[in-house]
């Protein structure tokens, strides 16, 4: 079965990471510049439109009218150290990257479809470090980003910190997992590392912030793409639900 919607290369020649980016944009098969869409951007794009089947999901529930009217927008890293660099709040890219997505690609896409221009139409969703990159610039920038998909995401003390002392998070929506079986994951930096317990305590900070928050353990879960993918439906539909 062939995709309904269509697929679109728009390239950015980033001024704040000095060098060209390349946004996968897919759009629904009745999209028109009649109607308005919300905007979700993904960072670690091609995993999401190859594992996460994206462009497929989009397909089945605008058909189904289970989700807004909604585009898709990919961008992808080019390895794992470009990946840290850019995606770990640590990361010497990381500054310049949230500056792209806010200067750069959100303008962008404004200009170039027929969108709302608010944070609350607008979400950023990511799996593992690219959860912890969409959290982290909704936390900083909230006016721009209104609503985060997070699976798994990396939870270190920063993080933690950076939720613990941000107090202007009512307008979120935050849509959260980690898989139960997620206490042992082998990332770039460390082959070791315990996610669900810091996971659990982010839960209980962002429970305390006053905004609308899904917040979910996947029995037996761990860190792959066959437990994000499985959530997908759940994940979207409690986003960008009609």
């Amino acid at each position: 079965m062939g995709r309904k919607g269509k697929m679109l290369e728009r390239e950015i020649m980033s001024n704040f990471l000095n060098e060209l980016m390349t946004l996968k944009i897919y759009l629904p098969e009745a999209f028109s510049p009649l109607y308005k869409y919300h905007i979700c951007i993904m960072q670690d794009g091609n995993d999401y439109y190859q594992l996460g089947r994206i462009a497929t999901l989009s397909d089945q529930l605008h058909d189904d009218a289970a989700i807004e009217n909604t585009v898709f927008v990919g961008i992808h890293y080019k390895d794992r150290e470009d990946r840290l660099r850019k995606y770990h709040p640590a990361g010497e890219q990381h500054a310049a990257y949230t500056k792209f997505l806010v200067k750069e690609v959100v303008p962008l896409l404004d200009d170039f479809l027929p969108t709302y221009h608010m944070g609350g139409t607008r979400a950023l969703m990511g799996d593992s470090l690219a959860g912890t990159l969409a959290l982290v610039t909704a936390i900083n920038y909230p006016h721009t980003f209104g609503k985060v998909i997070m699976q798994s995401p990396l939870v270190d003390d920063m993080v933690l910190e950076s939720v613990r002392n941000a107090d202007h998070l009512h307008g979120l929506e935050i849509y959260h997992t980690i898989g139960t079986a997620e206490t042992s994951v082998e990332t770039t930096l460390k082959p070791d590392v315990d996610f669900l317990t810091p996971n659990r305590a982010l839960n209980e900070l962002l429970g305390q912030k006053g905004l609308t928050y899904t917040y979910k353990e996947i029995p037996d879960g761990i860190h792959t793409w066959k437990y994000w993918q499985k959530d997908m439906i759940h994940a979207l539909t409690t986003i960008f639900g009609d």
